[in-house]
């Protein structure tokens, strides 16, 4: 009797710890969790043709492109993937205007509609932020050191079609 109590016992505290742990567990990190990024994106008041582009999640990856026009000539551009980079780990890894990439790992999920991607390595930016206000509006950020002073520069863009000629909103 008291070896059957004794392995009751133990096999209650081992089923304690294992509900335990499968609590603290956070569900897998997937690119679907950014998939409202998916369209075209123009910068709000800046020239026609400034913003983004992006796909939709396929392989474990949603690949984007960005592109800025001052005076009438593409002046940056930068080729984006957001993806796995190791098992639970999503990163933001970008190419600007064809210089090495650059990889800035998910540092939190503020809300479900905000995505904070960090490499405190990177002087500017440092973090590069995304918050999905509604199916037409996102707001990005990028914040870091720049001259010696910490800048954040604020990119409101609305959703256009994608096929939409310069400076043409999406209906």
């Amino acid at each position: 009797m008291k070896r059957s109590l004794a392995i009751l016992i133990s096999m209650s505290m081992c089923w304690g710890m294992v509900h335990a742990a499968a609590q603290k567990v956070q569900p897998p990190e997937t690119v679907e969790k950014l998939a409202w990024l998916t369209g075209c994106w123009q910068v709000d008041g800046a020239e026609p043709g400034s913003g983004e582009q992006w796909s939709t999640a396929a392989g474990g990856t949603i690949l984007g492109a960005s592109r800025t026009v001052k005076g009438g000539k593409t002046t940056a551009f930068e080729f984006v993937q957001i993806r796995l980079t190791v098992p639970g780990q999503l990163a933001y890894i970008v190419q600007p205007s064809g210089a090495a990439p650059v990889e800035f790992n998910l540092l939190r999920q503020e809300k479900p509609n905000e995505f904070i991607f960090a490499n405190l390595d990177n002087d500017f930016p440092s973090r590069i932020i995304y918050r999905h206000v509604s199916d037409r509006i996102v707001h990005a950020s990028i914040v870091g050191t720049l001259k010696g002073k910490l800048t954040t520069m604020n990119f409101p863009m609305s959703r256009i079609r994608c096929d939409a000629h310069a400076g043409e909103r999406s209906r």
